[in-house]
């Protein structure tokens, strides 16, 4: 349990989905997580599981659908190396006329045991991003959020969610 924090809750799971509206553009999805901020509520992540749709398969085109999972809301697709992304997946089809080659790239569903968390979301929603490139076909992003909620001392919470919304 990270200092300044009580759990509050046994660990629970939340399903999450995004869905382009139109190919090849980045949708996303905000997940309400109901904290209460006057009572210092925070959610502590455990792990995560994110999956994309396969790519579409286009004969001489790289064909390309991506994911990530972040604690504010983004204007474009977010990288591992933004302070506010705490998943993300890259799913790719390259092809070169008859022969086609997938690649899958993505963070890991579960945290190696040394971890107590891979992040706490301070703020109220988290976010969840999808994208295709190349398709005909939109993309879409599937998954769960493991944690559990607790209470953050004063000082503690304050911090937690400057960071946050600075990070954005």
């Amino acid at each position: 349990m990270p200092a300044g924090l009580k759990q509050t809750s046994s660990v629970v799971s939340i399903g999450f989905s995004a869905e382009e509206t139109v190919a090849n553009t980045m949708a996303q999805s905000q997940i309400d997580l109901n904290l209460s901020p006057l009572d210092r509520e925070v959610f502590v992540v455990l792990a995560i599981n994110l999956d994309a749709s396969t790519p579409e398969l286009v004969p001489g085109t790289t064909t390309q659908v991506r994911a990530g999972l972040t604690t504010t809301s983004q204007t474009a697709m977010p990288s591992l190396s933004d302070a506010n992304c705490l998943s993300r997946l890259s799913q790719v089809i390259r092809s070169a006329g008859g022969e086609a080659v997938s690649f899958t790239s993505g963070a890991l569903e579960t945290p190696p045991a040394t971890l107590e968390y891979i992040g706490i979301i301070a703020t109220n929603d988290f976010f969840v991003q999808v994208q295709s490139e190349g398709a005909a076909v939109v993309g879409s992003a599937t998954g769960k959020l493991y944690g559990y909620r607790a209470t953050a001392t004063a000082d503690i919470f304050a911090a937690l969610v400057q960071s946050e919304v600075l990070s954005a």
